[in-house]
């Protein structure tokens, strides 16, 4: 049975779609911790980044890298800090949190609401900055 971002993938759920190429899929946590918060995944479901392959875990690490960029670009921040947990989806995710202090970068901190408007707007932003 396909997990949730692979649905997501598949479009079966809707998301706030930052980019998407061959191999990856990026898209706004709905949930997040600062304004621009993205969440990039394998098209490929696998429960442990480095269980993925090596072709797939590079290309995740340079398309994050690349949508890093674009938040940097997007989102007025010091810093766009990478995070893997992995523990509340089987399917291996980064987190990129756009952040001005390391204290952003706590899970355990209250969730920014932004109306669904704000949600698009934002994921249209960011995606205008890939290259």
């Amino acid at each position: 049975m396909a997990g949730i971002f692979t649905k997501i993938i598949n479009k079966e759920i809707p998301s706030y779609k930052v980019a998407e190429n061959d191999y990856c899929y990026a898209f706004l946590d709905i949930n997040p911790l600062t304004k621009g918060h993205t969440l990039v995944v394998p098209k490929l479901e696998i429960d442990q980044l480095f269980d993925l392959p090596s072709n797939e875990y590079n290309e995740l690490m340079q398309f994050s890298r690349t949508v890093a960029i674009a938040i940097k670009k997007a989102i007025n921040c010091k810093r766009v800090s990478v995070v893997v947990l992995g523990f509340e989806v089987p399917h291996a995710h980064i987190h990129l949190i756009p952040i001005d202090f390391e204290d952003q970068v706590n899970f355990s901190n209250p969730r920014v609401k932004l109306s669904p408007l704000e949600m698009k707007e934002t994921a249209n932003i960011i995606h205008q900055q890939i290259v």
